[in-house]
């Protein structure tokens, strides 16, 4: 089967493309012998089958993070048979720059000029054919969101591989390719093909790029004193590292391409360009920030509540159903009682919250909002003392703590790794939100659910504080890419949900089950009276019921499992009838920042090691019981 990799700049517009080609039956999985995720699935390009694989997106092949390193591990490794490589036309001089480098390794390669009509707002016209031609590979343009253009890609991108043309390298000055001359035949000499071009092996020893300069002692090169001195020759000549001389060619020839092939007129300015004016103010910015993110999760809770009372009411009548067929007595209908309760807080419960919220995360990040909420969160992360960049991990983690914990990577502190990843378990994920909502939103109104949005920053605002504080260190300046606003596409939309939603359907829902039947069989047998004991100091110091212990052990394996084991341990879905306000809003505050879930403890101890993983478990709770006894404090003086 043809093997086709994805390859491009972040926020080029690739995973569109991707999501174009293959839908919704695309596979998350690790890059091997990594946590960094790629996705990759099968489609029908112009009659075969093919699997397409979006690899991460990255701007060099000299490497400045894991992800990076991931994309360029894979073209090096060679299992493929062509690369697409995507690029923003509104920014083509600066995508160009990475096409040099996958021109530079000769492997097969069509180009996709995506975002065709933002290039044209822009003002920039960009003649393909005659790119096509001296870049000496085809070019293909597109509007991905649209699904122009991508059909015609991936038919160019299946020929080439099929065909395997050569291609040619980019040509940079003279005295550059007299330097890479001298030293590809010796390369050549002593590494043989190596699966990899000579001429990209010699480049890269003169850029200095240890991987490179790793694979090159693997191979038997020992010639490093003939490397160290054309490096030096180049850096004597031109006055600079050859890292920095190679890059400078790359730059200089990709404008000039740029120049040869463009035309540039004036940009249009239009309601796209107002708005932004709008919502990346410094002032009304974040008014609109407070705005959307508020009209976000009011209309999360509206469709929630519609759906959850029919469902849930359905749910309870066969309860009592079955309490007329079956001794309600026996284990038998405990267990059958435990799975019915199961299935019904996913399906009358989480869903209903979980869908319109990944829904509308979907749309904003399709949109292009999520970026430029990320900005205007940097002077946020600024004030607290942590890199621009956290605010990255902490927008993940609003979908969910795994990612968020793996996004730290980006950092290059390990103070600010450490930090980072402490705040970002605090945010809630999608399976805290379904206990916000489920619970406080739909008992006490989404005014109060949106309130403990502003308190989660709040606390992550002070904790960040003080652990920047008692780990002082100056952080710099953040650079991060804003992409141009799209029309989302109900397509690429779908596909993120379906992703999104079926990690919950394949791994969540049988969990919620498997806790909802075995706290029954503990309540049959007793076993929940003595751990609900074991939790008896927190849930006494709360003012919480002593059943509620349990539950809170449950939300360690699942979040979810926190407000399904809450309905079953109290013993009934109308919670306000046992549980006061105040006590709902302590038991969520509570559960909002507590123990994270296993599977971001184990991407805790793969990403920071045992002794930081226990002690980051060891601040949330306590940060957990601060808040929940602050909250505690506040409803006994209000009543």
């Amino acid at each position: 089967m043809i093997r086709i990799a994805l390859v491009g700049q972040p926020n080029c517009g690739k995973s569109t493309i991707f999501n174009h080609l293959v839908g919704y039956k695309a596979n998350t999985s690790n890059l091997p012998g990594t946590t960094v995720e790629y996705m990759k699935s099968e489609a029908l390009i112009a009659g075969k089958r093919a699997e397409v694989v979006d690899l991460p997106g990255t701007y060099s092949l000299t490497s400045t993070d894991e992800a990076e390193a991931q994309t360029r591990n894979f073209l090096v490794g060679g299992e493929f048979d062509a690369v697409l490589n995507v690029i923003d036309a509104s920014l083509l001089s600066r995508g160009l720059e990475l096409t040099m480098q996958v021109l530079e390794m000769g492997i097969p390669l069509v180009v996709c000029l995506n975002m065709e009509d933002e290039a044209r707002r822009k003002g920039l016209t960009i003649d393909v054919d005659a790119l096509s031609e001296r870049l000496g590979v085809p070019v293909v343009s597109a509007i991905a969101v649209r699904g122009i253009g991508v059909k015609q890609a991936a038919a160019s991108v299946m020929t080439v591989a099929k065909s395997h043309p050569d291609v040619p390298a980019p040509k940079y000055s003279s005295d550059v390719e007299r330097t890479i001359e001298q030293l590809s035949p010796r390369v050549s000499s002593k590494l043989g093909g190596g699966g990899f071009s000579p001429r990209l092996m010699a480049i890269k020893l003169l850029e200095g790029d240890q991987f490179f300069i790793d694979l090159a002692c693997e191979g038997g090169f020992d010639e490093f004193d003939l490397v160290d001195q054309l490096r030096s020759q180049l850096a004597q000549s031109r006055g600079r590292s050859g890292e920095e001389v190679l890059a400078a060619e790359r730059h200089h020839l990709s404008m000039n391409l740029f120049e040869e092939v463009t035309i540039v007129d004036s940009p249009t300015i239009g309601l796209r360009d107002r708005v932004d004016a709008l919502l990346m103010h410094r002032f009304f910015g974040y008014i609109f920030f407070a705005a959307i993110m508020y009209g976000f999760f009011l209309l999360v809770f509206r469709l929630g509540a519609l759906v959850e009372a029919p469902i849930m009411g359905l749910f309870n009548s066969s309860v009592n159903a079955l309490a007329t067929v079956i001794n309600p007595h026996t284990i038998w209908f405990f267990m059958l009682r435990g799975a019915i309760q199961g299935v019904a807080g996913a399906i009358g419960i989480v869903l209903p919250y979980l869908i319109p919220f990944l829904t509308g995360l979907a749309v904003l990040e399709d949109v292009g909002y999520l970026p430029r909420a990320g900005y205007l969160m940097d002077v946020f992360m600024h004030k607290i003392g942590l890199h621009g960049k956290s605010v990255i991990p902490f927008i993940s983690g609003y979908g969910c703590s795994v990612p968020a914990v793996m996004a730290t990577r980006i950092l290059d502190s390990p103070r600010d790794r450490f930090i980072t990843a402490t705040l970002a378990v605090m945010v809630p994920c999608v399976a805290r939100t379904t206990v916000i909502f489920g619970l406080i939103g739909y008992f006490l109104g989404p005014t109060l659910a949106f309130a403990l949005y502003i308190i989660d920053i709040l606390v992550i605002a002070i904790a960040g504080k003080i652990m920047t504080k008692i780990f002082p260190q100056v952080t710099p300046g953040l650079i991060l890419e804003i992409p141009s606003y799209k029309v989302p596409s109900l397509r690429v939309v779908w596909a993120n949900v379906w992703l999104r939603a079926r990690e919950f359907i394949v791994l969540a829902w049988p969990l919620l089950i498997g806790g909802s039947v075995l706290l029954s069989i503990f309540e049959y047998v007793h076993i929940n009276y003595y751990l609900n004991l074991a939790l008896l100091p927190i849930t006494w110091s709360l003012g919480l019921p002593l059943s509620v212990g349990v539950t809170l052990i449950f939300g360690v394996f699942r979040k979810e499992l926190t407000l399904i084991m809450l309905f079953q341990a109290l013993g009934t879905t109308q919670v306000a009838s046992v549980l006061s306000a105040g006590q709902m809003m302590t038991f969520t505050l509570f559960v909002l920042f507590y123990i994270p879930c296993v599977a971001t403890i184990a991407v805790l101890i793969r990403e920071l090691g045992r002794r930081k993983t226990a002690l980051v478990l060891a601040t949330t709770t306590g940060i957990a019981m601060v808040v929940a006894l602050l909250a505690r404090g506040i409803a006994n003086i209000i009543g």
